[in-house]
């Protein structure tokens, strides 16, 4: 069942977070579905730019509607991921996507109000939530690319005139995640004296974290034993830190980076033990199972875990 993002958040606000999984192709959309059943969780799941354009738009939505049909009992919003004011127009035309991500971030406040708004107008029109950016994070991811000198922290009384202004839905703050594979080094980490400050003034309002891949060591470890050349100190979220910001009204929290991992890793480990297989099945069945076990693992950390049934009955009861 494809809902609105804001009835997930609903539910979870203050004591769990919506796991928000990136997909691309078909081996992606059952391995996270799976997953999901396997965990009974709801979750979100996104579709970016790059992958609109990977193969055609339209592909990934028929999979996706079969997939619905496939596993009746799942229930998750339909993303788009940072979306241009073009693109979210699109999504919200086409009567399939039931959440959009408008990123204005790299635009001065007046100018991302007023794209943001704009956006949230036509989106509620059709019932469909708006998830907008304040602040910048650094990184590089797809077609995202922020030097950190220019990543900025989202400043709580911006953000609360931001929500009051725009009327979105929910609010991607920067608090110090990055995108990409190396988000950390030392001891960084979250900023949740951050998180903290904009939820005292955004009250029970849905906030959400991007770049947030733990970046497994093992995976990493893996994918290099296997002739992979992923840089040495490649660091993620600690994924122990997504309950405590879900308990300060983090109620998404974005996840692709690690799922390339898993990818990356399953591939390169079948083809190292297999050299004479040339059978794409093979790899691709590894990789669902492997995925929706990673899947599981991260709803049991998010939380979100074992909430289906009840996020069930709290839907149908609108």
């Amino acid at each position: 069942m494809i809902v609105p993002a804001r009835k997930l958040f609903a539910h979870a606000y203050g004591k769990y977070a919506i796991g928000a999984y990136n997909i691309n192709n078909l081996e992606q959309i059952m391995g996270l579905f799976q997953g999901n059943i396997q965990s009974q969780a709801p979750f979100i799941i996104q579709l970016s730019k790059g992958a609109r354009s990977y193969t055609d738009k339209r592909m990934l939505e028929a999979m996706i509607r079969a997939a619905e049909e496939i596993f009746p009992e799942a229930i998750f919003a339909v993303h788009l991921d940072h979306g241009d004011e073009k693109t979210c127009y699109e999504c919200i035309a086409s009567g399939f996507y039931s959440s959009v991500m408008i990123d204005a971030s790299h635009e001065d406040f007046d100018e991302n109000v007023a794209i943001t708004k704009r956006v949230v107008d036509a989106a509620h029109a059709k019932g469909i939530s708006v998830e907008a950016e304040l602040g910048m994070l650094g990184g590089v991811e797809e077609d995202i690319q922020v030097d950190e000198a220019h990543a900025c922290l989202t400043d709580p009384v911006q953000a609360k005139e931001f929500v009051t202004r725009t009327g979105c839905d929910s609010l991607a703050c920067a608090i110090g995640t990055s995108h990409g594979a190396y988000k950390f080094s030392g001891g960084q980490g979250i900023h949740f004296d951050r998180v903290s400050a904009i939820q005292e003034l955004l009250p029970n309002f849905p906030l959400v974290m991007h770049g947030s891949s733990s970046v497994p060591a093992d995976e990493v470890a893996r994918i290099n034993a296997a002739g992979g050349k992923m840089k040495e100190g490649a660091k993620g979220v600690d994924p122990a830190q997504y309950l405590p910001a879900a308990r300060l009204g983090v109620c998404k929290v974005n996840i692709d980076t690690d799922g390339r991992l898993v990818w990356t890793r399953v591939h390169r480990e079948y083809f190292r033990d297999k050299a004479a297989e040339f059978d794409l099945r093979g790899p691709g069945k590894e990789f669902m199972a492997a995925y929706a076990t990673f899947i599981a693992s991260r709803n049991e950390l998010l939380g979100s875990a074992g909430h289906l049934a009840s996020v069930r009955a709290a839907v149908e009861g609108d």
